[in-house]
């Protein structure tokens, strides 16, 4: 690997504190094959968009802030979806594995391919968004089958990745008992999992659908009430 290699990147943020553990660079990836009814970066849909970088300008613009990442923080790759990217994605891990940055990556799990498990080998920590518990919304909100991301996090559990499963309460479609308990199931099936964050629904993407002139799915849908999320994550605690 020489760094390279080309990808099409949608944004930068630095000194981040939610996209796993410690303070993170990050990165967001232009691509998603997903259209998730709740997706608050619709402008890296486009696997065309964005602005092209090699893995190495990438890697040397996290290593500017690696005297704030201490022995947790890093750099994580979100998007879009860095799937898309796998071989550009494998490249900027590497190369900042090389100089001591800790990986992340945050993704919905939607492929699991040779190009995807070779990113894997450089990924010290996992994001993986668990949207619903069954198929058929899974397939109805997101546009996959739910078979995808759990086979993935099958995958991350065999070989021992670190994760945080995240999921966005939407109210109506994920915030009933059945949808914690089927949760719990999968926490208590992957010891991998090392924390599972439950996510409020807000609408501060709305404008940037009206921007793309692309209507927002869940535009006639409530913002989830912080203390419903709390009372949920309370829940599911007590039963994994």
């Amino acid at each position: 690997m020489d760094g390279a290699i080309k990808g099409r990147i949608s944004s930068f943020q630095t000194l981040g504190t939610l996209d796993g553990p410690g303070v993170r660079f990050v990165v967001f990836m232009q691509g998603c094959p997903l259209r998730c009814a709740c997706c608050h970066n619709p402008e890296t849909w486009d696997l065309s968009g964005g602005k092209e970088y090699t893995a190495a300008e990438v890697a040397a613009k996290a290593e500017r802030y690696r005297e704030y990442f201490g022995k947790d923080g890093g750099i994580t790759l979100s998007g879009g979806e860095p799937l898309m990217q796998p071989e550009f994605a494998a490249e900027v891990f590497w190369l900042c594995k090389e100089k001591g940055i800790g990986t992340c990556l945050d993704t919905s799990g939607c492929f699991l391919d040779e190009k995807t498990k070779r990113l894997l080998e450089y990924t010290d920590y996992c994001m993986l968004d668990i949207k619903y518990s069954t198929d058929e919304k899974y397939r109805k909100y997101a546009g996959c089958s739910i078979s995808q991301p759990l086979g993935f996090l099958d995958y991350l559990n065999a070989n021992g990745i670190p994760t945080r499963i995240r999921q966005v309460i939407i109210s109506g479609l994920n915030d009933g008992d059945d949808n914690l308990k089927s949760l719990a199931e999968i926490i208590k099936a992957h010891p991998c999992i090392e924390r599972t964050e439950l996510l409020a629904f807000r609408k501060l993407c709305a404008s940037k659908y009206q921007k793309l002139g692309i209507a927002f799915p869940l535009a006639d849908v409530d913002e989830t009430k912080q203390k419903t999320v709390s009372e949920l994550q309370e829940k599911l605690e007590k039963i994994t």
